[in-house]
Parts: C-alpha cells; sequence; structure tokens
C-alpha cells in the first residue's frame, strides 16, 4: 500500500519552513551531500513527540537516507524504544 503524506506536510507553514531551511543549508543531504531527492524531515518523528516546526528537529536527507532513517525509527518503535 503506498505510503500517503499527513495533509500536515502539505500545509503552507511546513512548506514555508522547508523552503526557508534548504536556502539556509543548501538543498542537499546532510549526511551524504547528495542534491537528489533531498527531503525535509523530523529528527525525532512528530509520532514520537517531535516538534513539528521547530528547525532545529528538521534534517535535510537524500531519499536513501530518508528511507533508512524512517525504517530504523520504525524499528524502535516497534521494539518500545522510543
Amino acid at each position: 500500500m503506498p505510503k500517503i503524506a499527513a495533509s500536515f506536510y502539505k500545509s503552507p507553514e511546513w512548506r514555508k519552513l522547508v523552503a526557508s531551511i534548504k536556502r539556509e543549508r543548501g538543498c542537499k543531504c546532510e549526511r551524504c551531500g547528495s542534491t537528489q531527492r533531498v527531503i525535509a524531515d523530523h529528527i525525532i518523528e512528530l509520532k514520537d513527540g517531535g516538534a513539528p516546526l521547530d528547525r532545529s528537529n528538521i534534517e535535510l536527507l537524500c531519499h536513501a537516507h530518508h528511507q533508512q532513517k524512517t525504517a530504523q525509527a520504525r524499528g524502535a518503535r516497534a521494539a518500545g524504544l522510543t
């Protein structure tokens, strides 16, 4: 089943914040420097209590690093580590 983005990620507030962060930090992955498919990702996911619009809780990730981080967070949540 394909993932459907929460409506929050379509909000003007989120889009404005992401655009601002990409301008400030450069539109590149903060882990590997890739400029391909860069995603703004919550360091502490919203479902784990992360602040939705706190720029210090946002990391720019390429698609590969985003997938890896999300899988790790899901695994930790499933194991009861979060």
